[in-house]
Protein backbone atom coordinates (compact mmCIF):
# COMPACT_ATOMS: atom_id res chain seq x y z
CA UNK A 1 0.00 0.00 0.00
CA UNK A 2 1.43 3.38 -0.98
CA UNK A 3 0.00 6.52 0.54
CA UNK A 4 2.41 9.22 -0.51
CA UNK A 5 3.68 12.80 -0.23
CA UNK A 6 5.17 14.79 2.61
CA UNK A 7 8.52 13.81 4.22
CA UNK A 8 10.03 10.94 6.25
CA UNK A 9 13.12 9.43 8.10
CA UNK A 10 14.34 5.81 9.11
CA UNK A 11 16.83 3.23 10.65
CA UNK A 12 17.97 -0.58 10.97
CA UNK A 13 21.03 -3.59 10.96
CA UNK A 14 24.59 -5.83 11.46
CA UNK A 15 26.16 -9.49 10.82
CA UNK A 16 27.98 -12.88 11.81
CA UNK A 17 30.48 -15.49 10.38
CA UNK A 18 31.94 -18.85 11.26
CA UNK A 19 35.46 -19.40 12.54
CA UNK A 20 37.22 -17.63 15.40
CA UNK A 21 35.68 -14.32 16.36
CA UNK A 22 37.34 -11.23 14.99
CA UNK A 23 37.23 -8.11 17.13
CA UNK A 24 35.15 -5.41 15.50
CA UNK A 25 36.52 -1.91 15.30
CA UNK A 26 34.61 0.49 17.49
CA UNK A 27 36.21 3.89 16.91
CA UNK A 28 35.83 6.65 19.42
CA UNK A 29 33.42 9.40 18.53
CA UNK A 30 35.33 12.53 17.61
CA UNK A 31 34.75 15.45 19.97
CA UNK A 32 32.03 17.83 18.88
CA UNK A 33 30.41 17.78 15.47
CA UNK A 34 30.95 14.94 12.96
CA UNK A 35 31.54 16.25 9.42
CA UNK A 36 31.43 14.60 6.00
CA UNK A 37 31.36 15.56 2.32
CA UNK A 38 29.57 12.53 0.83
CA UNK A 39 27.32 11.25 3.58
CA UNK A 40 26.63 10.88 7.30
CA UNK A 41 25.63 8.08 9.67
CA UNK A 42 24.66 8.38 13.32
CA UNK A 43 23.57 5.36 15.36
CA UNK A 44 23.51 4.12 18.94
CA UNK A 45 26.51 1.81 18.45
CA UNK A 46 29.86 2.42 16.71
CA UNK A 47 29.79 -0.95 14.92
CA UNK A 48 26.36 -0.14 13.44
CA UNK A 49 27.65 3.26 12.32
CA UNK A 50 30.58 1.56 10.60
CA UNK A 51 28.18 -0.90 8.95
CA UNK A 52 26.28 1.98 7.38
CA UNK A 53 29.46 3.72 6.29
CA UNK A 54 30.77 0.50 4.69
CA UNK A 55 27.67 0.35 2.48
CA UNK A 56 28.03 4.00 1.48
CA UNK A 57 31.69 3.35 0.63
CA UNK A 58 30.61 0.52 -1.72
CA UNK A 59 28.44 2.96 -3.66
CA UNK A 60 25.22 2.08 -1.88
CA UNK A 61 22.65 4.70 -1.02
CA UNK A 62 21.03 5.70 2.28
CA UNK A 63 18.29 3.09 1.83
CA UNK A 64 20.85 0.32 1.40
CA UNK A 65 22.73 1.60 4.44
CA UNK A 66 19.50 1.57 6.45
CA UNK A 67 19.13 -2.18 6.04
CA UNK A 68 22.77 -2.72 7.03
CA UNK A 69 22.46 -0.44 10.05
CA UNK A 70 19.16 -1.91 11.26
CA UNK A 71 20.28 -5.51 10.92
CA UNK A 72 23.57 -4.73 12.65
CA UNK A 73 21.82 -2.99 15.54
CA UNK A 74 19.91 -6.27 15.90
CA UNK A 75 23.31 -7.85 16.68
CA UNK A 76 25.14 -5.20 18.72
CA UNK A 77 22.08 -3.83 20.57
CA UNK A 78 20.05 -7.06 20.84
CA UNK A 79 18.08 -5.69 23.77
CA UNK A 80 16.71 -2.76 21.76
CA UNK A 81 15.61 -3.85 18.28
CA UNK A 82 15.79 -6.56 15.66
CA UNK A 83 13.97 -9.04 13.44
CA UNK A 84 11.38 -9.71 16.13
CA UNK A 85 10.64 -5.98 16.52
CA UNK A 86 8.96 -3.07 14.82
CA UNK A 87 9.33 0.63 14.21
CA UNK A 88 8.73 3.77 12.19
CA UNK A 89 10.78 4.95 9.19
CA UNK A 90 10.83 8.34 7.50
CA UNK A 91 12.66 8.59 4.16
CA UNK A 92 13.40 11.32 1.68
CA UNK A 93 13.85 10.17 -1.91
CA UNK A 94 16.06 12.74 -3.64
CA UNK A 95 15.31 11.44 -7.15
CA UNK A 96 11.60 11.85 -6.68
CA UNK A 97 11.90 14.93 -4.49
CA UNK A 98 9.45 13.45 -1.97
CA UNK A 99 9.32 12.14 1.54
CA UNK A 100 7.62 8.88 2.45
CA UNK A 101 6.74 7.14 5.67
CA UNK A 102 7.17 3.39 6.07
CA UNK A 103 5.14 1.77 8.83
CA UNK A 104 7.07 -1.20 10.18
CA UNK A 105 4.79 -1.81 13.15
CA UNK A 106 2.95 -4.97 12.14
CA UNK A 107 -0.72 -5.54 13.02
CA UNK A 108 -2.16 -6.81 16.27
CA UNK A 109 -2.71 -10.62 16.15
CA UNK A 110 -6.07 -11.87 14.94
CA UNK A 111 -6.77 -13.91 18.08
CA UNK A 112 -5.87 -11.28 20.69
CA UNK A 113 -8.19 -10.84 23.68
CA UNK A 114 -7.54 -7.50 25.34
CA UNK A 115 -9.32 -8.61 28.53
CA UNK A 116 -6.20 -10.57 29.50
CA UNK A 117 -4.33 -7.28 29.96
CA UNK A 118 -6.67 -5.78 32.53
CA UNK A 119 -8.28 -6.64 35.86
CA UNK A 120 -9.93 -8.86 36.98
CA UNK A 121 -7.92 -11.31 34.85
CA UNK A 122 -5.36 -13.00 37.15
CA UNK A 123 -1.78 -11.97 36.35
CA UNK A 124 -3.01 -9.31 33.93
CA UNK A 125 0.12 -7.22 34.50
CA UNK A 126 2.34 -10.23 33.70
CA UNK A 127 0.42 -10.72 30.45
CA UNK A 128 1.61 -7.30 29.33
CA UNK A 129 5.18 -8.58 29.13
CA UNK A 130 5.01 -12.32 28.43
CA UNK A 131 4.06 -14.31 25.30
CA UNK A 132 0.59 -12.76 25.26
CA UNK A 133 2.21 -9.35 24.66
CA UNK A 134 3.97 -10.47 21.47
CA UNK A 135 2.59 -8.83 18.37
CA UNK A 136 3.44 -9.21 14.68
CA UNK A 137 7.03 -8.11 14.04
CA UNK A 138 7.18 -5.71 11.12
CA UNK A 139 10.89 -4.87 10.87
CA UNK A 140 12.13 -7.45 8.29
CA UNK A 141 9.25 -6.69 5.93
CA UNK A 142 10.10 -3.00 6.22
CA UNK A 143 13.76 -3.62 5.43
CA UNK A 144 12.73 -5.62 2.38
CA UNK A 145 10.18 -3.03 1.24
CA UNK A 146 12.75 -0.24 1.44
CA UNK A 147 15.37 -2.25 -0.41
CA UNK A 148 12.91 -3.26 -3.12
CA UNK A 149 11.67 0.28 -3.71
CA UNK A 150 14.80 2.38 -3.30
CA UNK A 151 17.85 0.15 -2.85
CA UNK A 152 20.72 -0.22 -5.31
CA UNK A 153 22.87 -3.07 -3.89
CA UNK A 154 22.05 -6.76 -3.63
CA UNK A 155 19.99 -7.73 -0.58
CA UNK A 156 22.47 -10.31 0.67
CA UNK A 157 25.30 -7.76 0.55
CA UNK A 158 23.38 -5.49 2.91
CA UNK A 159 23.27 -8.16 5.63
CA UNK A 160 26.98 -9.00 5.53
CA UNK A 161 28.01 -6.50 8.27
CA UNK A 162 25.39 -7.93 10.63
CA UNK A 163 26.42 -11.52 9.95
CA UNK A 164 30.05 -10.62 10.61
CA UNK A 165 29.19 -8.90 13.88
CA UNK A 166 27.12 -11.87 15.01
CA UNK A 167 30.32 -13.91 14.80
CA UNK A 168 31.53 -12.04 17.86
CA UNK A 169 32.26 -8.63 19.33
CA UNK A 170 33.26 -7.30 22.74
CA UNK A 171 30.36 -5.82 24.69
CA UNK A 172 30.55 -2.45 26.38
CA UNK A 173 29.48 -1.56 29.93
CA UNK A 174 26.05 -0.39 28.81
CA UNK A 175 25.20 -3.66 27.05
CA UNK A 176 26.58 -5.70 29.93
CA UNK A 177 24.37 -3.78 32.35
CA UNK A 178 21.24 -4.44 30.28
CA UNK A 179 22.08 -8.14 29.98
CA UNK A 180 22.57 -8.30 33.74
CA UNK A 181 19.17 -6.72 34.40
CA UNK A 182 17.27 -9.22 32.26
CA UNK A 183 19.43 -12.37 32.48
CA UNK A 184 17.43 -14.22 35.15
CA UNK A 185 14.33 -14.09 32.91
CA UNK A 186 16.06 -15.50 29.82
CA UNK A 187 15.26 -19.02 28.63
CA UNK A 188 18.10 -21.47 29.21
CA UNK A 189 19.22 -21.48 25.57
CA UNK A 190 19.49 -17.69 25.63
CA UNK A 191 21.49 -17.79 28.87
CA UNK A 192 24.05 -19.91 27.04
CA UNK A 193 24.46 -17.09 24.50
CA UNK A 194 24.41 -14.15 26.89
CA UNK A 195 26.14 -15.79 29.82
CA UNK A 196 29.33 -17.55 30.87
CA UNK A 197 29.53 -20.07 33.69
CA UNK A 198 25.92 -19.41 34.58
CA UNK A 199 26.53 -15.69 35.03
CA UNK A 200 25.67 -12.86 32.62
CA UNK A 201 28.40 -11.60 30.32
CA UNK A 202 30.43 -8.67 31.65
CA UNK A 203 32.02 -5.67 30.00
CA UNK A 204 34.78 -6.81 27.66
CA UNK A 205 33.37 -10.31 27.19
CA UNK A 206 32.67 -11.61 23.69
CA UNK A 207 29.04 -11.88 22.62
CA UNK A 208 28.90 -14.64 19.98
CA UNK A 209 25.46 -15.18 18.40
CA UNK A 210 25.76 -18.09 16.01
CA UNK A 211 21.99 -18.80 16.02
CA UNK A 212 21.31 -15.20 15.08
CA UNK A 213 24.02 -15.40 12.40
CA UNK A 214 22.27 -18.43 10.93
CA UNK A 215 18.93 -16.60 10.96
CA UNK A 216 20.50 -13.62 9.21
CA UNK A 217 21.93 -15.95 6.57
CA UNK A 218 18.44 -17.37 6.01
CA UNK A 219 17.13 -13.84 5.68
CA UNK A 220 19.90 -13.05 3.19
CA UNK A 221 19.07 -16.14 1.12
CA UNK A 222 15.27 -16.14 1.29
CA UNK A 223 14.38 -12.50 1.87
CA UNK A 224 11.67 -11.46 4.31
CA UNK A 225 9.78 -14.68 3.51
CA UNK A 226 12.14 -16.46 5.93
CA UNK A 227 10.21 -14.73 8.73
CA UNK A 228 6.81 -14.40 7.13
CA UNK A 229 5.97 -18.02 6.30
CA UNK A 230 9.12 -20.13 6.07
CA UNK A 231 11.39 -21.74 8.64
CA UNK A 232 11.93 -18.77 10.95
CA UNK A 233 8.23 -17.94 10.93
CA UNK A 234 7.42 -21.56 11.71
CA UNK A 235 9.84 -21.49 14.65
CA UNK A 236 8.15 -18.33 15.96
CA UNK A 237 4.72 -19.95 15.56
CA UNK A 238 5.85 -23.04 17.49
CA UNK A 239 7.30 -20.92 20.31
CA UNK A 240 4.08 -18.93 20.57
CA UNK A 241 1.95 -22.08 20.72
CA UNK A 242 4.14 -23.49 23.48
CA UNK A 243 3.97 -20.26 25.50
CA UNK A 244 0.23 -19.66 24.90
CA UNK A 245 0.76 -16.44 22.94
CA UNK A 246 -1.69 -14.94 20.45
CA UNK A 247 0.72 -14.52 17.51
CA UNK A 248 0.42 -17.23 14.82
CA UNK A 249 1.97 -18.11 11.48
CA UNK A 250 -1.18 -16.73 9.85
CA UNK A 251 -0.45 -13.31 11.39
CA UNK A 252 3.09 -13.43 10.06
CA UNK A 253 2.00 -14.44 6.57
CA UNK A 254 -0.57 -11.63 6.47
CA UNK A 255 1.93 -8.90 7.43
CA UNK A 256 2.78 -6.19 4.91
CA UNK A 257 4.98 -3.13 5.24
CA UNK A 258 2.90 -0.09 4.32
CA UNK A 259 3.91 3.24 2.79
CA UNK A 260 1.95 6.20 4.11
CA UNK A 261 1.76 9.93 3.54
CA UNK A 262 3.60 11.92 6.21
CA UNK A 263 2.26 15.13 7.72
CA UNK A 264 3.90 18.52 8.06
CA UNK A 265 3.57 22.09 9.29
CA UNK A 266 5.51 25.26 8.56
CA UNK A 267 7.58 26.40 11.55
CA UNK A 268 9.51 29.70 11.25
CA UNK A 269 9.46 29.33 7.46
CA UNK A 270 10.67 25.68 7.49
CA UNK A 271 8.59 22.63 6.63
CA UNK A 272 8.75 20.15 9.49
CA UNK A 273 7.76 16.63 8.44
CA UNK A 274 6.90 13.62 10.61
CA UNK A 275 4.93 10.37 10.18
CA UNK A 276 1.17 10.37 10.18
CA UNK A 277 -1.01 7.79 11.93
CA UNK A 278 -0.65 4.94 12.77
CA UNK A 279 2.48 6.55 14.23
CA UNK A 280 1.46 8.93 17.01
CA UNK A 281 3.88 11.69 16.00
CA UNK A 282 1.35 14.45 15.36
CA UNK A 283 1.56 15.82 18.97
CA UNK A 284 5.12 16.90 18.14
CA UNK A 285 3.73 19.19 15.43
CA UNK A 286 1.02 20.47 17.79
CA UNK A 287 3.80 21.38 20.26
CA UNK A 288 5.82 23.20 17.64
CA UNK A 289 2.77 25.01 16.34
CA UNK A 290 1.83 26.31 19.78
CA UNK A 291 5.43 27.16 20.72
CA UNK A 292 5.77 29.06 17.46
CA UNK A 293 3.16 31.57 18.62
CA UNK A 294 5.74 33.12 20.95
CA UNK A 295 9.28 34.44 20.43
CA UNK A 296 11.31 31.67 22.03
CA UNK A 297 14.60 33.54 21.63
CA UNK A 298 13.14 36.39 23.66
CA UNK A 299 12.03 33.98 26.38
CA UNK A 300 15.57 32.54 26.42
CA UNK A 301 16.76 28.99 25.91
CA UNK A 302 15.84 26.83 28.90
CA UNK A 303 14.77 29.86 30.91
CA UNK A 304 12.06 29.40 33.52
CA UNK A 305 9.52 31.08 31.25
CA UNK A 306 10.52 28.97 28.24
CA UNK A 307 10.46 25.64 30.10
CA UNK A 308 7.19 26.45 31.85
CA UNK A 309 5.55 27.33 28.56
CA UNK A 310 6.89 24.18 26.90
CA UNK A 311 5.60 22.04 29.78
CA UNK A 312 2.12 23.53 29.55
CA UNK A 313 2.02 23.25 25.75
CA UNK A 314 3.17 19.65 26.10
CA UNK A 315 0.31 18.77 28.43
CA UNK A 316 -2.19 19.81 25.80
CA UNK A 317 -0.31 18.02 23.03
CA UNK A 318 -0.26 14.90 25.18
CA UNK A 319 -4.02 15.21 25.62
CA UNK A 320 -4.44 15.31 21.83
CA UNK A 321 -2.55 12.00 21.58
CA UNK A 322 -4.97 10.34 23.99
CA UNK A 323 -7.99 11.91 22.37
CA UNK A 324 -7.22 11.46 18.69
CA UNK A 325 -4.77 8.57 18.17
CA UNK A 326 -6.01 5.44 16.46
CA UNK A 327 -5.78 3.19 13.46
CA UNK A 328 -6.33 5.66 10.60
CA UNK A 329 -8.60 3.20 8.77
CA UNK A 330 -10.88 3.23 11.83
CA UNK A 331 -10.39 6.68 13.34
CA UNK A 332 -8.16 9.07 11.36
CA UNK A 333 -6.89 11.97 13.48
CA UNK A 334 -8.44 15.35 12.51
CA UNK A 335 -5.23 16.87 11.13
CA UNK A 336 -7.05 19.79 9.54
CA UNK A 337 -8.00 20.87 13.06
CA UNK A 338 -4.93 19.85 15.07
CA UNK A 339 -2.38 21.31 12.65
CA UNK A 340 -4.16 24.64 12.13
CA UNK A 341 -3.02 27.99 13.51
CA UNK A 342 -6.56 28.70 14.68
CA UNK A 343 -6.49 25.64 16.90
CA UNK A 344 -3.07 26.50 18.32
CA UNK A 345 -4.18 30.04 19.15
CA UNK A 346 -7.33 28.76 20.82
CA UNK A 347 -5.46 26.29 23.00
CA UNK A 348 -2.67 28.75 23.73
CA UNK A 349 -5.14 31.07 25.42
CA UNK A 350 -5.65 28.45 28.13
CA UNK A 351 -2.02 28.57 29.30
CA UNK A 352 -1.35 30.38 32.56
CA UNK A 353 2.11 31.98 32.21
CA UNK A 354 2.65 31.94 35.98
CA UNK A 355 1.31 28.58 37.21
CA UNK A 356 1.30 24.91 36.26
CA UNK A 357 -2.00 23.23 35.48
CA UNK A 358 -2.92 19.80 36.81
CA UNK A 359 -3.23 17.10 34.19
CA UNK A 360 -4.52 13.61 34.98
CA UNK A 361 -4.56 11.36 31.90
CA UNK A 362 -4.96 7.58 32.00
CA UNK A 363 -1.79 5.76 33.01
CA UNK A 364 -0.16 4.58 29.79
CA UNK A 365 3.16 3.54 31.34
CA UNK A 366 6.43 5.30 32.04
CA UNK A 367 9.11 6.47 29.67
CA UNK A 368 10.78 3.67 27.79
CA UNK A 369 14.52 3.64 27.05
CA UNK A 370 14.20 0.30 25.29
CA UNK A 371 14.32 1.63 21.76
CA UNK A 372 16.94 2.91 19.35
CA UNK A 373 17.13 5.55 16.64
CA UNK A 374 19.45 6.20 13.70
CA UNK A 375 19.84 8.57 10.78
CA UNK A 376 21.73 8.25 7.50
CA UNK A 377 22.19 10.48 4.46
CA UNK A 378 24.09 9.90 1.22
CA UNK A 379 25.90 11.90 -1.47
CA UNK A 380 22.73 12.16 -3.59
CA UNK A 381 20.70 13.75 -0.81
CA UNK A 382 18.64 10.71 0.20
CA UNK A 383 17.84 10.72 3.91
CA UNK A 384 16.54 8.09 6.28
CA UNK A 385 15.56 8.54 9.91
CA UNK A 386 14.32 5.46 11.78
CA UNK A 387 13.06 4.61 15.26
CA UNK A 388 12.97 0.86 15.96
CA UNK A 389 12.34 -1.26 19.06
CA UNK A 390 11.42 -4.55 20.75
CA UNK A 391 9.18 -2.79 23.29
CA UNK A 392 10.85 -3.60 26.61
CA UNK A 393 14.51 -4.57 26.97
CA UNK A 394 14.82 -7.88 25.09
CA UNK A 395 11.11 -7.53 24.34
CA UNK A 396 9.07 -10.36 25.78
CA UNK A 397 12.26 -12.21 26.83
CA UNK A 398 11.10 -14.98 24.45
CA UNK A 399 13.61 -16.28 21.92
CA UNK A 400 12.46 -19.20 19.74
CA UNK A 401 15.19 -21.79 20.26
CA UNK A 402 17.76 -21.97 17.49
CA UNK A 403 16.89 -18.56 16.00
CA UNK A 404 18.68 -16.01 18.21
CA UNK A 405 15.67 -13.72 17.59
CA UNK A 406 14.09 -11.87 20.51
CA UNK A 407 10.35 -11.32 20.12
CA UNK A 408 8.76 -7.98 20.98
CA UNK A 409 6.21 -7.26 23.69
CA UNK A 410 4.62 -4.35 21.85
CA UNK A 411 1.08 -5.05 23.05
CA UNK A 412 2.22 -3.83 26.46
CA UNK A 413 2.16 -0.32 25.02
CA UNK A 414 -1.54 -0.33 24.21
CA UNK A 415 -3.83 1.72 26.44
CA UNK A 416 -6.17 -0.74 28.14
CA UNK A 417 -8.46 1.63 30.03
CA UNK A 418 -11.18 2.27 29.27
CA UNK A 419 -11.88 -0.99 27.46
CA UNK A 420 -12.38 -0.51 23.75
CA UNK A 421 -10.66 2.88 23.52
CA UNK A 422 -8.88 3.57 20.20
CA UNK A 423 -5.49 2.57 21.62
CA UNK A 424 -6.70 -0.69 23.16
CA UNK A 425 -5.44 -4.02 21.75
CA UNK A 426 -7.97 -4.47 18.95
CA UNK A 427 -7.49 -7.57 16.77
CA UNK A 428 -5.96 -6.91 13.32
CA UNK A 429 -5.64 -3.19 13.92
CA UNK A 430 -2.38 -1.35 13.50
CA UNK A 431 -0.26 -0.79 16.58
CA UNK A 432 0.20 2.79 17.70
CA UNK A 433 3.37 4.47 18.90
CA UNK A 434 4.95 7.81 19.73
CA UNK A 435 7.83 7.34 17.29
CA UNK A 436 8.66 10.62 15.60
CA UNK A 437 11.53 10.37 13.14
CA UNK A 438 11.39 13.84 11.66
CA UNK A 439 12.95 16.04 9.02
CA UNK A 440 13.13 19.78 8.46
CA UNK A 441 13.10 21.16 4.92
CA UNK A 442 14.91 24.36 3.94
CA UNK A 443 14.80 25.85 0.45
CA UNK A 444 13.14 22.70 -0.85
CA UNK A 445 15.81 20.29 0.44
CA UNK A 446 16.16 18.15 3.56
CA UNK A 447 18.16 20.18 6.06
CA UNK A 448 17.75 18.42 9.41
CA UNK A 449 16.88 14.79 10.27
CA UNK A 450 16.41 13.83 13.92
CA UNK A 451 14.81 11.27 16.18
CA UNK A 452 15.10 9.59 19.57
CA UNK A 453 13.86 6.75 21.76
CA UNK A 454 11.94 7.58 24.94
CA UNK A 455 8.36 6.29 24.85
CA UNK A 456 5.86 9.12 24.96
CA UNK A 457 8.65 11.60 25.74
CA UNK A 458 9.85 11.13 22.14
CA UNK A 459 7.61 13.80 20.64
CA UNK A 460 8.77 16.23 23.33
CA UNK A 461 12.48 15.61 22.80
CA UNK A 462 12.19 15.90 19.01
CA UNK A 463 10.36 19.23 19.30
CA UNK A 464 13.04 20.60 21.64
CA UNK A 465 15.84 19.56 19.29
CA UNK A 466 14.12 21.19 16.31
CA UNK A 467 13.63 24.43 18.25
CA UNK A 468 17.27 24.28 19.35
CA UNK A 469 18.35 24.25 15.70
CA UNK A 470 15.84 26.73 14.28
CA UNK A 471 15.14 29.16 17.14
CA UNK A 472 18.50 29.05 18.89
CA UNK A 473 20.74 28.36 15.86
CA UNK A 474 22.58 25.44 17.47
CA UNK A 475 24.50 22.95 15.39
CA UNK A 476 23.08 19.43 15.44
CA UNK A 477 25.46 18.15 18.13
CA UNK A 478 24.65 21.11 20.39
CA UNK A 479 20.92 20.66 19.73
CA UNK A 480 21.09 17.00 20.77
CA UNK A 481 23.31 17.54 23.80
CA UNK A 482 21.39 20.50 25.23
CA UNK A 483 19.51 19.77 28.50
CA UNK A 484 15.82 19.00 28.09
CA UNK A 485 12.61 18.38 29.98
CA UNK A 486 9.57 16.16 29.53
CA UNK A 487 6.09 16.04 30.98
CA UNK A 488 5.23 12.57 32.25
CA UNK A 489 2.21 11.00 33.86
CA UNK A 490 0.59 11.56 36.22
CA UNK A 491 1.94 15.09 36.77
CA UNK A 492 5.71 14.89 36.73
CA UNK A 493 7.99 17.32 34.99
CA UNK A 494 11.15 15.39 34.25
CA UNK A 495 14.13 17.76 34.21
CA UNK A 496 17.72 16.86 33.44
CA UNK A 497 20.31 17.56 36.10
CA UNK A 498 22.21 19.95 33.80
CA UNK A 499 19.35 22.43 34.11
CA UNK A 500 20.37 24.68 37.05
CA UNK A 501 18.91 24.07 40.47
CA UNK A 502 17.63 27.65 40.59
CA UNK A 503 15.60 27.00 37.43
CA UNK A 504 14.23 23.75 38.83
CA UNK A 505 13.27 25.47 42.07
CA UNK A 506 11.51 28.26 40.17
CA UNK A 507 9.53 25.71 38.16
CA UNK A 508 8.60 23.90 41.37
CA UNK A 509 7.39 27.18 42.85
CA UNK A 510 5.04 27.49 39.85
CA UNK A 511 3.47 24.14 40.77
CA UNK A 512 5.49 21.68 38.65
CA UNK A 513 6.34 18.36 40.32
CA UNK A 514 10.03 18.14 39.48
CA UNK A 515 11.77 14.82 38.92
CA UNK A 516 15.45 14.79 37.87
CA UNK A 517 16.44 12.23 35.20
CA UNK A 518 18.15 11.84 31.83
CA UNK A 519 15.96 11.85 28.75
CA UNK A 520 16.52 10.02 25.48
CA UNK A 521 19.42 8.88 23.29
CA UNK A 522 18.94 11.02 20.20
CA UNK A 523 20.69 11.10 16.83
CA UNK A 524 20.58 13.63 14.03
CA UNK A 525 22.22 15.17 11.00
CA UNK A 526 22.15 18.24 8.79
CA UNK A 527 22.90 18.77 5.10
CA UNK A 528 24.21 21.84 3.25
CA UNK A 529 23.89 22.31 -0.52
CA UNK A 530 25.59 24.22 -3.33
CA UNK A 531 23.71 26.59 -5.62
CA UNK A 532 22.72 23.67 -7.87
CA UNK A 533 21.13 21.79 -4.98
CA UNK A 534 23.92 19.22 -4.66
CA UNK A 535 24.81 18.13 -1.10
CA UNK A 536 28.29 19.38 -0.23
CA UNK A 537 28.57 19.16 3.55
CA UNK A 538 27.04 16.85 6.13
CA UNK A 539 27.14 17.28 9.90
CA UNK A 540 26.09 14.69 12.46
CA UNK A 541 25.41 14.46 16.16
CA UNK A 542 25.22 11.57 18.61
CA UNK A 543 23.73 11.87 22.07
CA UNK A 544 26.33 12.10 24.87
CA UNK A 545 23.74 10.38 27.07
CA UNK A 546 24.45 7.18 25.13
CA UNK A 547 27.46 5.39 23.63
CA UNK A 548 26.71 5.87 19.95
CA UNK A 549 28.71 7.41 17.14
CA UNK A 550 28.11 9.95 14.39
CA UNK A 551 30.62 9.75 11.55
CA UNK A 552 30.84 11.44 8.20
CA UNK A 553 31.74 9.86 4.88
Amino acid sequence: MIRTRFFVVVAILLSACSGPPQEQAAPEAPPGLAVGTQGMVSTAHPIATEAGLSILAKGGNAFDATVAIASTLNVVEPMMSGMGGYGTILVYDAAGGEAHYLDASGKIPMAVDSDVYRAPTPDFMENRRNAKAVSTPGAPNAWDAMSQRFGSLEWAELLEPAITAAGGFKIDARTAEFIGWAFDEFPDHAKEIYGKGGEPLAEGDWLIQQDLAASLRLLAAEGAAAIYGRSLGQAIDAAMREAAGFLTLDDLMADRAEWWEPISIVYRGHEVITPSAPAGAFPMLVRLGMMGLEDNRELGHNSVAYLHRFAEVTKHAYWTRLAYSGDPDVKPPPYELLLSREYWVQQNERIDPSAATVFDPPDVGSEAVNTTHFVVADRWGNVVSATVTLGNLFGSRIMPEGTGIWLNNSLAYCTFEPKGNPMDAHPVRRKLSSYSPSSVMRDGHPWVAVGTPGGHTITQTVAQMIMNVIDFEMNIQEAIAAPRIAFNVPNHLDVEEAIPLTTRDALAAMGHQIRVRDLGNAHGLTIEYDEDGKPVRFTGGSDPRGTGLARGF
